[in-house]
């Protein structure tokens, strides 16, 4: 799965455009989110159909950037954020972005975006969350 990065000026109705220009070609958000610094908007999504929706936002005036998510899955307890985190430093892997995507019935599903993802995925094997949905 990939994250589309876009970083916009900070303005109102960004999010309804975006949403819109996607919702109108049937393309689903599965995750959002967006914060503002310095005067910039930068909002992180994830979709089911992440180059046509890069491609449909960068036509309509958007700067679109594209990061791979790796998707795990954990014991929904405390600690076990820490141990997968520990394993990626321990291996000089740097984590840029988390997400808890999910939780339910003593799981989570969280997606992170790191620095070396072939080396994460290796790393990170035992937790790597299965099957086409999930994975890019």
């Amino acid at each position: 799965m990939k994250q589309l990065t876009i970083v916009v000026d900070d303005k109102v109705g960004v999010i309804a455009d975006i949403s819109y220009i996607l919702g109108k070609a049937k393309i689903n958000i599965e995750a959002i989110s967006a914060e503002v610094y310095g005067g910039k908007g930068i909002i992180n999504l994830m979709v089911k159909d992440e180059q046509k929706a890069a491609k449909l936002l960068s036509a309509n005036g958007y700067k679109v950037l594209e990061s791979e998510l790796i998707i795990v899955k954990l014991k929904d307890e405390p600690g076990r954020l820490s141990e997968v985190s520990a394993l990626l430093k321990d291996a000089g892997i740097n984590i840029s972005n988390l997400y808890l995507l999910a939780r339910g019935n003593g799981v989570s599903i969280d997606a992170i975006s790191v620095d070396k993802p072939k080396k994460a995925r290796k790393v990170l094997a035992e937790y790597l969350v299965g099957g086409k949905e999930w994975s890019s």
